[in-house]
């Protein structure tokens, strides 16, 4: 692209609406200092100098979107405490609008991690899944924000949050909507009709088990691809980069990390891209590029990063 055709896409991604629904959870990373083993057991003492905040899960997807300068909704269910409220000014900031549930009844999902020397010691976790019934209630709200949203992203992380996805998948589908789903676990058969699926090669594996060659991964793909009727397939394989699956056709990304320091949130990153890309009017094989270029760029960060508008064009 020249630079007027990239001042003509930054333009369509102003343009473009994105709902971002599923699992939002509050990352809190401690950094500190290791000089000594306690004397209580044979464990690391750190030191902790520095504390930060960080929106993870689905609450990441949204403000990867909002960084390339798409307008970007979150709809999803918190705690009614302080690490909703967190996380509800994290939103703010990046310039995501919320709607997100505060349910006294929960805990917002919380993932403690403990670094020293450039090097994760523990991840405490903290959790607890909403109801059905309040997360039923959220269905009223997600078909009325339909209208006003050209792509529709569901983060699944297992926790609970897209509960009711098939009802979501049936809402979005009939308002015409592109809808990109970020799976889990090893039933598909709820994302069904779903636009693009974004497993990553583990998650794929899971599901359509292991291959010997590219044929037969390709063969498993379109098969399930046709199977769930996918109009695409997109695969993210680490350092073998992505692959594309569409109408028995198969597209080859190579990774483009030039260092992986940290690759946790680079599914976000490349769902979130994707979505932005579409809504902006790019093709599919167009946007899967853009979206392995931003997931070379965010490995090379640490943690639940996010890749800035100015740094994919650069």
């Amino acid at each position: 692209m020249d630079r007027a055709q990239i001042n003509q896409l930054k333009s369509a991604i102003h343009g473009a609406r994105i709902l971002v629904v599923g699992d939002v959870m509050l990352d809190r990373y401690w950094f500190g200092d290791v000089n000594r083993i306690s004397p209580e057991a044979p464990v690391p003492v750190a030191l902790v100098n520095r504390a930060e905040e960080r929106a993870g899960g689905a609450a990441n997807v949204a403000r990867n979107a909002a960084s390339l300068g798409a307008q970007v909704t979150l709809l999803s269910v918190v705690g009614d405490d302080e690490a909703g409220t967190a996380l509800v000014r994290l939103m703010e900031s990046s310039g995501v609008k919320t709607s997100l549930l505060r349910d006294p009844t929960i805990s917002t999902i919380i993932k403690l991690r403990v670094i020293a020397r450039q090097q994760q010691l523990i991840r405490i976790d903290f959790e607890a899944q909403p109801s059905h019934e309040v997360l039923a209630a959220k269905l009223g709200d997600f078909e009325a924000a339909l209208p006003d949203h050209d792509v529709v992203i569901l983060s699944d992380y297992g926790k609970g949050g897209l509960t009711h996805v098939e009802t979501m998948m049936k809402l979005a589908r009939a308002a015409g909507k592109v809808v990109l789903v970020d799976p889990k676990g090893d039933d598909y058969r709820r994302y069904q009709g779903a636009t693009l699926l974004t497993p990553n090669r583990s998650e794929f594996k899971q599901v359509a088990g292991s291959w010997r060659d590219e044929a037969e991964l390709t063969e498993k793909a379109q098969a399930l691809r046709q199977q769930l009727s996918l109009e695409a397939l997109l695969v993210t394989r680490s350092e073998e980069g992505m692959s594309l699956y569409r109408d028995d056709s198969a597209l080859h990304e190579p990774t483009q990390a030039r260092e992986v320091y940290d690759v946790s949130g680079a599914g976000d990153t490349v769902i979130a891209t994707l979505g932005v890309m579409l809504g902006a009017g790019l093709p599919m094989p167009e946007a899967v590029r853009w979206s392995n270029r931003a997931a070379g760029i965010v490995v090379g960060k640490l943690g639940t990063a996010v890749v800035q508008q100015d740094e994919l064009f650069a």
